[in-house]
């Protein structure tokens, strides 16, 4: 039975095979985790299924700085120790490091959120799904955070464009950093961020007091949290600011970031939710039934970030999953217990007293009363929506063969979901 909301999902199975190295803690490998998870649920049966387009460099150079572009494109393991001056500059290193396929990697999940925004602009879906997508740190010259390139500001760039306002709410742990500076001077989109700050915890933005300047003055929400936050706290303070921002800014569409590292015993997080806790921001967002692009994002338990991920995916569809999970090539790694859902609970204690949850929702609560209702904005003649570079046929050497990819519709059929993806750890 099919969910009443249309829902698009994108994925490419090439996604989850790239490999950061060794000691790094972000597993793309954990996509595939996720996407097998969702088939053995049957929750494909219910969606539309997309493979994304490749981004462009054109695409991605709609916010990043041609030059970051065409470098990410050029280094590569073999080549790096001779653009060190540049891996400086474009802060390429321990956090992001350089691997094989690191720029096709970024082609896929900024084109499959590029592709979800705008199925939703051309109204051909109500939801659209890119799990592999919410690289939220990756900054207009420069990449941070384990991102290269800021898909979500692709993705609501290319919604502005049929749409005045665009609201982002960002659950990851850490803050949403690089859409909040992206927009920080327009009205046109408004950023809420829920993560923890303090202790020089990364990235060392997101102060209740950082509001956003000019035209963007206090259109940018920060929700700084302590360690060990639990799912009622984090739920009323939630439901408090969103319901109260979506009163007043009125969006036309919303995209919301579900980083999975707020999830508790993370491996770089430290809050205490659990998936249902997670969840249940995902659930309370879609009930506003605007249009709605959901990404991924942080996780680094990777098997926790694919059950969380699937649940969401359970919630957008309203769908009712057993906690029993069934039989997929990933089995091994839910054991012991092969249970859905991880329970939340006081693992980190809760240092978010009810003191500071207090003074933190009155503080945004006042800073919401002095934005114009809905702000309206001049809209201007709808920018096309494909940016196809120019081939000359004449140079296509006719010796290289055409990858299956390039071949491929954009819709899979039922007989293609990638089996067979490998864990790369070691």
């Amino acid at each position: 039975m099919r969910s009443k909301d249309k829902i698009s999902y994108f994925y490419d199975g090439d996604v989850g095979s790239v490999y950061f190295g060794p000691n790094h803690p972000m597993k793309p490998h954990r996509l595939c985790m996720t996407h097998h998870l969702i088939l053995s649920y049957g929750l494909h049966d219910k969606m539309e299924i997309y493979r994304p387009h490749k981004a462009y460099p054109v695409e991605m150079a709609q916010f990043h700085s041609p030059d970051y572009v065409e470098f990410l494109q050029r280094i590569n393991p073999g080549n790096e120790n001779i653009f060190a001056n540049e891996m400086a500059r474009y802060n390429l290193g321990e956090d992001c490091p350089v691997f094989e396929d690191m720029f096709e990697f970024c082609q896929i999940y900024a084109g499959g959120t590029i592709d979800a925004a705008r199925r939703l602009n051309n109204k051909l879906c109500d939801i659209a799904i890119n799990w592999a997508g919410g690289l939220h740190h990756a900054k207009k010259c420069e990449a941070s955070g384990f991102c290269y390139i800021n898909d979500l500001v692709l993705g609501i760039l290319e919604l502005l464009k049929h749409h005045a306002r665009v609201l982002y709410i960002d659950i990851d742990v850490h803050h949403g950093d690089g859409v909040e500076e992206a927009f920080y001077f327009t009205d046109r989109v408004m950023t809420v961020s829920f993560h923890k700050f303090g202790d020089k915890f990364f990235p060392g933005t997101g102060d209740v007091k950082e509001i956003g300047e000019r035209e963007g003055k206090f259109y940018a929400i920060n929700v700084p949290l302590r360690d060990g936050i639990d799912d009622n706290s984090f739920n009323r303070l939630f439901r408090t600011i969103i319901s109260k921002v979506v009163e007043m800014y009125q969006p036309g569409a919303i995209v919301l970031q579900c980083g999975a590292d707020s999830l508790a015993r993370d491996r770089l997080g430290c809050f205490n939710l659990s998936i249902d806790g997670h969840s249940e921001c995902v659930k309370f967002v879609k009930k506003f039934n605007i249009p709605l692009l959901v990404t991924g994002g942080g996780g680094y338990t990777k098997e926790n970030v694919a059950r969380c991920w699937t649940v969401e995916t359970g919630v957008l569809l309203d769908a009712e999953l057993s906690n029993e999970i069934p039989e997929n090539d990933y089995i091994k790694y839910f054991a012991p217990d092969f249970s859905l859902k991880i329970p939340g609970g006081h693992i980190i204690e809760n240092m978010n007293t009810k003191s500071y949850i207090s003074s933190i929702k009155v503080q945004i609560l006042e800073n919401l009363r002095y934005i114009q209702h809905a702000p309206s904005v001049q809209m201007q003649e709808v920018p096309p929506d494909f940016y196809i570079p120019d081939f000359n046929e004449d140079e296509q050497n006719p010796d290289v063969r055409v990858d299956q990819r390039a071949r491929d519709k954009h819709i899979q059929r039922d007989d293609e979901y990638f089996d067979g993806d490998n864990d790369n750890d070691p």
